[in-house]
Order: structure tokens, then C-alpha cells, then sequence
């Protein structure tokens, strides 16, 4: 925890590139739906859902986890949603109401990430610490219902995107129920990061930090002057 001030990480790996790649593709899917080209729309959607699963595999099978890709990885796919979701309800593909409780979640949630990142930023507390990414500071721990929802909402987003490329198909009894099961598990799985204690991990917390410096400091001025008596 004395380190903690100078702890870096690796951010340029493999499944952080995959993870990014997702980030950069979620505004062409968005303009793809605004302007009907809705097989780019899907083929990028369909690429956004292999590199997700991908660049998990990747990090487990080779040991690349990092701190930064928990939280660019749940970035990257809030980003999708939200882009998908504006675009599809201005489209009139998804209802206004499901739209204002998926958005209203996130930037919820967005709040909470910038708030943590700022608490849990060892000092010097600048704008050049905030955003670099390979100083860790707060782990995000998604929650079990946070990863069933996410699911829930991709696949909903998909069969949304899917529709008007397959002609004839009709989903709209499916995509009804799905509506409202989306519904319900976006407002429990936001309650669920404000209930939960592991969520959020805090690796540099800063008060317990000076605490431990304090001890230690404390520690060694009686290590020194046990010295000085034991010689006198």
C-alpha cells in the first residue's frame, strides 16, 4: 500500500485493443441505424458481441487481466448500449419509456464511476493522474444481476437490429416481453451496485494509506531509538 502512489500497469494488451475497438465501433452502428443500413448496423453488432467474449477469453487464458480493462470493458459495453438505444428509440424501433429507465441507469452509474475514480485517486489530485488509465485506482466488480441484464439488453438490441434485415420476420410478441423483463432487471441491477459492498474496490484508499506511512514512520523512529539505547 506505501507503493500504491507509483503502482502502473501493461494497459496496451490484447483485450484491451479488442475492448477499444468495440468502444470505437459503437458510434458507426448508431449512424448505420439512423441512415437504414441496417446490415453494416448488424454485421457491427455482430462483431461488438465476438470481440466481447474474446477479449474475456483472451485475458483469462493468458493471464492479461488488468485493472483498466475493468473498467473500459463495462465502458465499452454502456457505450454500445446507450448508442443502440437512442438510435433505435429515435427510429421508433424501441419504446421511449424502456429507453428513459436504460439511460437513466447509466448516467447514474457514470456519476458514480467519476466520483470513485476522483476518491480513490492517490494525491497529487490532477487532471493528468485522473485520466491516466494505467494508474489503477478503483476496481469495478459487475454484480450477477448486472452481467444477466446486460445480456438481457444485448440481446434485446439484437433482435431489434435484426428485424428489418430478415423481411417477414415477426418478433413483435417476443420483443414486447422482452420490453418489460428489461425493464425490471435494469432498475434491479442499478439498485444492485448501491446495495452491494464488493462492487466498487477501492485499491488505494487514501486515508489508510497515510495511516500505514504514519505506522511504519512511527515503527522505525522506535526501531532507531531502541538502537541508540541498546548502544549508550
Amino acid at each position: 500500500m506505501a507503493k500504491a502512489r507509483n503502482l502502473h500497469e501493461n494497459i496496451y494488451t490484447l483485450p484491451n485493443f479488442l475492448t477499444f475497438s468495440r468502444l470505437i465501433a459503437a458510434p458507426f452502428i448508431g449512424y448505420c441505424i439512423l441512415h437504414d443500413y441496417h446490415a453494416t448496423a448488424l454485421g457491427l453488432f455482430a462483431y461488438a458481441g465476438i470481440t466481447d467474449a474474446l477479449d474475456g477469453w483472451i485475458a483469462r487464458r493468458w493471464n492479461l487481466k488488468t485493472v483498466v480493462g475493468t473498467v473500459i470493458d463495462p465502458m465499452a459495453d454502456k457505450t454500445l448500449m446507450t448508442v443502440l438505444t437512442v438510435a433505435l428509440a429515435m427510429k421508433g424501433a424501441l419504446p421511449v419509456w424502456l429507453a428513459v429507465i436504460i439511460l437513466g441507469r447509466d448516467v447514474a452509474l457514470a456519476i458514480s464511476a467519476i466520483y470513485y475514480r476522483w476518491i480513490s485517486l492517490p494525491p497529487p489530485k490532477t487532471f493528468a493522474r485522473y485520466w491516466d488509465f494505467s494508474l489503477p485506482s478503483a476496481e469495478v466488480r459487475p454484480t450477477t444481476i448486472s452481467k444477466v441484464n446486460t445480456a438481457l439488453q444485448l440481446g434485446l438490441m439484437g433482435l431489434t437490429t435484426l428485424a428489418p434485415v430478415v423481411p417477414g420476420l415477426e418478433m413483435g410478441a417476443a420483443l414486447g416481453v422482452m420490453h418489460y423483463v428489461v425493464a425490471t432487471t435494469t432498475i434491479w441491477s442499478g439498485a444492485s451496485y448501491v446495495y452491494s459492498k464488493d462492487a466498487v474496490r477501492i485499491l488505494t484508499p487514501p486515508k489508510e494509506e497515510a495511516e500505514n506511512e504514519k505506522a511504519h514512520d512511527g515503527s522505525g523512529k522506535a526501531d532507531k531509538d531502541s538502537q541508540r539505547k541498546t548502544r549508550q
